[in-house]
């Protein structure tokens, strides 16, 4: 399986590009989000790879950074959405603006995304919210609590989430505020999301 892909970038096309590594061109499919990311050939790349083998094909998946990468593997084990939606929904929504739109029950925020309806919003919110905050911790987003108190744990999810450093140390600030000093991590990130949510 290739996992992770570094040459140059040989084309970029309409939902995928070709990236030539020693001589051989990989065609891969990306999201708008990470084509943008992209240099203009024939400047060096890499890209994180996720590979899709079927019998009749096999396809690459890239990701310009980690968590959109971990967030397409998140929506692909949802029933009813293929690799493809998954992109879709990556270009529409960086990985914060879905982690939060989730967080938030906001189907509105979701169906923005051509090919999502408001049955499929309903079942991505339903399914993934209560496997959001595990995967972040099996992603390794949220660190061993020896590493610091809650608050600094729920920061560090919230960033490698994809927010900035700054609004989420604010929004967490104002969780810690409302619950409490013995306020649990994972109630602080919930809580934390819904408001960067609005």
């Amino acid at each position: 399986m290739i996992a992770r892909l570094a040459g140059r970038v040989a084309a970029i096309e309409d939902g995928r590009c070709v990236l030539d590594v020693g001589g051989v061109g990989y065609l891969v499919q990306a999201s708008t989000r990470t084509l943008a990311a992209l240099p203009a050939p024939p400047e060096p790349a890499m890209l994180l790879i996720e590979t899709q083998v079927r019998e009749d094909a096999i396809t690459l998946w890239g990701f310009a950074e980690p968590a959109e990468r971990d967030w397409f593997r998140l929506l692909t084990a949802i029933q009813g959405v293929g690799a493809r939606l998954a992109l879709i929904l990556l270009s529409a929504l960086a990985p914060a603006e879905l982690a939060a739109a989730i967080a938030g029950a906001d189907r509105a925020r979701l169906t923005r995304a051509p090919g999502v309806g408001a049955k499929l919003a309903a079942r991505l919110i339903s399914e993934l919210r209560e496997k959001t905050l595990p995967a972040a911790a099996a992603l390794g987003t949220v660190p061993p609590a020896a590493r610091g108190g809650a608050a600094a744990e729920a920061v560090s999810a919230l960033v490698n989430l994809g927010f900035r450093a700054p609004e989420a140390e604010a929004a967490v600030a104002r969780s810690l505020a409302r619950g409490g000093a013995g306020t649990r991590v994972e109630t602080l990130i919930a809580d934390s999301l819904r408001e960067l949510a609005r």
